[in-house]
């Protein structure tokens, strides 16, 4: 993240994403594919990490192969395949919806997940109780332990999209689209912009 100052001294907080060049490796159509929709591909790959069918659709739109290909539906821009389609979609001030995976923070006890305080004193014969969960339910009658009962587990790496971010400050040389606030996933994380 970093931050840029408006003409009025603001200061906001805001992520730099590059978004492009993005090739269109594939055109659905209501007629062929019964809903219409653009596949998008971002990023090179190498040959060798390529399969065959991956080869054959790439070569189709007469481009290398690519990381990662997306559809989007019911796209407003008509496109052919193999055209490129940069950050210029978007402009300054529109508002965007970012999706993508949360940082993966792996398994993790009760106070880092959910926020429990633990015991809080290590007096009374208390000694390792601090981040423990404490107890889990009822005795003989339910016999079992409650499904949504908040426990230790892997935290993190949950699909999320946030909705209402505005569209800073785009730099079409090197297709940088500024966007305002945080979005999910580490550095270098792929997420997709929707208008």
């Amino acid at each position: 993240m970093t931050s840029v100052f408006g003409p009025d001294g603001k200061q906001t907080a805001c992520t730099i994403i590059e978004a492009g060049p993005n090739v269109v490796t594939q055109v659905k159509t209501k007629d062929s594919d019964g809903y219409s929709a653009l596949q998008l591909g971002f990023g090179d790959k190498k040959d060798k990490h390529t399969t065959a069918a991956e080869k054959n659709h790439f070569s189709k739109a007469n481009t290398p192969a690519k990381k990662v290909t997306r559809e989007f539906r019911d796209y407003s821009i008509e496109k052919n395949v193999g055209e490129v389609i940069t950050v210029e979609v978007f402009t300054e001030g529109d508002k965007v919806s970012v999706v993508g995976n949360t940082k993966g923070k792996g398994f993790q006890g009760v106070v880092k997940r959910h926020g429990f305080h633990g015991v809080g004193e290590q007096s009374h014969g208390q000694h390792d109780r601090q981040r423990a969960p404490g107890s889990l339910g009822n005795s003989s009658d339910a016999a079992r332990v409650m499904k949504g009962m908040r426990m230790a587990g892997r935290m993190g790496n949950d699909r999320v999209k946030l909705k209402g971010l505005k569209v800073l400050k785009i730099f079409a040389e090197k297709n940088y689209i500024l966007v305002s606030g945080s979005v999910p996933g580490h550095i270098g994380s792929i997420v997709y912009i929707q208008k």
